[in-house]
């Protein structure tokens, strides 16, 4: 993509406002419905399973639950709702076959190609000086980290999922590890999860359809304004107790979680990740809900899909400081609030899937401030860190084993740290637009394995800050100018 724009039609300029970015988001979404307006056929329900083993326990088909490995569709939702359960006599392990075992393993061979401009890098290569400013290119063959799930029942409505993770480097933790107790009372609508888990998100980042360095991720989810201290990601998952529900066919849905404020730190002292900060004393809450309907179509035309809406808060704390022993961190002590607001969709017109989402941010004025601990006198100019933001995601499925991705991305930094009349740093300062594009192909779809051929390219600009997802050296050549990173991935992507 060409840098010559004129200035003022580039959507990813600086001055590009928040209400131009809002009417290019609406006049997309017009354009994409309206080329799709002679589709014919319903939307597929055909993806690959994320998980096999399931498709092994129950006998089903890789369309019964997914309508794109691994996103769900609306049984696969209720099948997880019920705790992984069919509610008939299957569910038991007591009546499965002894030789099976409910595990799954997962990876992805990948090429990729990462190039990120205004990088501090040495102007005579191998000096260590950092005196220059260029382009830094990495490219290559590699490995994802690798999954090795397990999940099922233990017993009528008692539920379970463990899932040990890797990054390329075989450095393990674990992603996910809870148990569940559903239908309690016999009723869908009272649901306890106990242990580390995702975000009842309607936009799941752990069921994501991109991969590369520059797409797979949502920017919004992990987004932090620069200059605070907060570590908080919403896309991360994290550790306390659930109560979820949901009506008979998960149309409605809601759920409260407790959370320690800790990142989904696995221990009272330190982070899941090696050398994370020592954790918090405090809690956070979550809270989701949901409701879905089935959209009727013009007469004498099959109905639209089925569609899904709904919003979310999550309200928590962060220390400005740390309890300390001979200089070594120990707790999080002086905490202050931060919040995250937003809504969400899941809309299908025939073959065609949008997920719009819209997330507001808001700190205290002592996270925006490193190492300066609550109590003290704050700098002049510091103030609350806000942004607001959001993407909208396409995907238009060709048939059960091709479908085409697409997403645009924007984030505004409402207000800085350090107010710029004082800091003299842009307001526009961390502002990212991301596009990403995408094709994925399922050639092997059945109950014993699933494979995906993923082809993607991504590119990102922000403003004064290294990417979201830390491609580059780390270090910005001009804090004044924009840095713009794309990624070139391919991958096979597979499961059994």
């Amino acid at each position: 993509m060409s840098t010559k724009f004129r200035e003022g039609a580039n959507p990813m300029n600086t001055k590009w406002s928040r209400w131009k970015t809002i009417w290019t988001c609406g006049f997309l979404l017009i354009v994409i419905v309206l080329c799709d307006a002679r589709a014919a056929s319903a939307l597929p329900t055909g993806k690959v399973m994320a998980l096999p083993m399931f498709a092994r326990k129950y006998g089903l088909p890789c369309s019964a639950c997914h309508t794109a490995w691994p996103e769900l569709n609306n049984f696969g939702q209720v099948f997880r709702d019920n705790g992984y359960q069919l509610m008939n006599d299957r569910d038991s392990p007591i009546w499965q076959n002894p030789s099976y075992f409910p595990i799954s393993f997962r990876i992805t061979p990948t090429w990729h190609r990462e190039t990120t401009t205004n990088q501090q890098l040495d102007a005579v290569p191998g000096s260590g000086l950092g005196d220059g400013v260029g382009t830094l290119t990495q490219a290559g063959f590699d490995l994802s980290g690798m999954d090795l799930w397990s999940g099922g029942t233990l017993y009528k409505n008692i539920s379970f999922i463990l899932l040990p993770s890797s990054d390329s480097t075989a450095v393990w933790h674990f992603e996910s590890a809870f148990i569940r107790f559903d239908n309690l009372w016999h009723s869908p609508w009272l649901n306890v999860k106990f242990g580390r888990f995702e975000l009842d998100n309607l936009i799941s980042e752990k069921r994501f359809l991109f991969l590369s360095a520059n797409g797979g991720l949502y920017q919004i989810y992990h987004f932090n304004v620069p200059g605070s201290i907060n570590n908080f990601g919403y896309g991360d998952n994290q550790i306390g107790v659930e109560l979820a529900g949901h009506s008979a066919n998960s149309y409605t849905r809601y759920s409260v979680s407790v959370l320690s404020s800790n990142e989904g730190g696995v221990n009272f002292t330190t982070d899941v990740v090696p050398g994370g900060s020592p954790s918090n004393r405090t809690y956070d809450v979550n809270l989701a809900f949901s409701q879905a309907f089935n959209a009727p179509g013009p007469p004498g035309e099959s109905g639209f899909g089925l569609e899904r809406v709904g919003a979310f808060a999550y309200i928590g704390q962060r220390p400005t400081n740390f309890e300390t022993e001979l200089g070594t961190q120990l707790v999080g002590i002086n905490n202050k609030p931060f919040y995250r607001i937003g809504f969400a969709g899941d809309l299908s017109y025939k073959n065609l899937e949008l997920m719009p989402l819209f997330m507001y941010g808001h700190d205290n004025p002592y996270l925006g401030q490193f190492g300066v601990p609550a109590g003290s006198t704050l700098p002049p100019g510091a103030q609350a860190p806000t942004f607001y933001g959001g993407f909208l995601e396409a995907h238009y499925y060709f048939n059960p084993q091709n479908v085409a991705l697409a997403r645009f991305e924007q984030i505004n930094v409402g207000q800085q740290a350090i107010a710029p009349s004082v800091s003299g740093v842009s307001g526009s300062n961390g502002n990212i637009t991301a596009v990403s594009f995408g094709y994925r192909w399922y050639p092997i779809m059945f109950s014993r394995a699933g494979v995906a051929l993923d082809g993607e390219f991504s590119r990102v600009r922000t403003i004064g800050q290294e990417p979201e997802s830390g491609n580059g050296s780390g270090f910005i050549g001009n804090p004044t100018a924009a840095v713009w990173s794309n990624s070139i991935f391919f991958g096979i992507d597979f499961d059994f």
